[in-house]
């Protein structure tokens, strides 16, 4: 979804956040390697500033929910913003304040400065847009890109 928003030169799916050194999807998901899975995106900030990713990120998931999106529950489900500076740490503090009245639940979504990033299996990378056909894409995500698309088209690329 992100990929789809003017300014963002490029998302990787990767392992952030864990103890194990270039972990597989597989440790992942077992939840062993302490990772969780997030996205890395390169942006622009003159055309999309870091408060407004941030805000993308708070309207496409569930950041009420310790360890568990939808169906989805382990350690790697976890919400976690990785800031890169003070000032991103500032920014995400703010827009959890301002997107706390929001949700019926306290955000739980994790605050950490970056770590190693792990780049996931290339079968991993652009996931939807290589698997529009598989069941958790049809019933889980497409409703999920829709609403992004319907919510976001003022900023969408063309």
């Amino acid at each position: 979804m992100f990929k789809d928003l003017r300014g963002v030169a490029s998302v990787v799916s990767g392992y952030m956040g864990g103890h194990l050194i270039k972990p597989s999807y597989r440790q992942v998901c077992e939840g062993d390697s302490g990772h969780a899975e997030v996205v890395q995106i390169n942006f622009d900030p003159a055309q999309l500033p870091y408060a407004d990713v941030l805000g993308v990120f708070f309207s496409i998931h569930d950041p009420t929910t310790l360890n568990r999106q939808g169906n989805d529950h382990g350690t790697q489900y976890r919400s976690a913003i990785f800031y890169h500076s003070p000032e991103q740490q500032g920014t995400a503090q703010r827009v959890m304040a301002e997107v706390a009245p929001l949700f019926e639940a306290p955000i739980v979504t994790e605050l950490n400065p970056v770590e190693q990033f792990y780049p996931a299996e290339d079968y991993h990378q652009d996931y939807f847009s290589k698997n529009p056909a598989q069941p958790y894409c049809m019933f889980v995500v497409a409703p999920k890109v829709v609403k992004f698309r319907k919510q976001y088209v003022d900023r969408l690329k063309r």
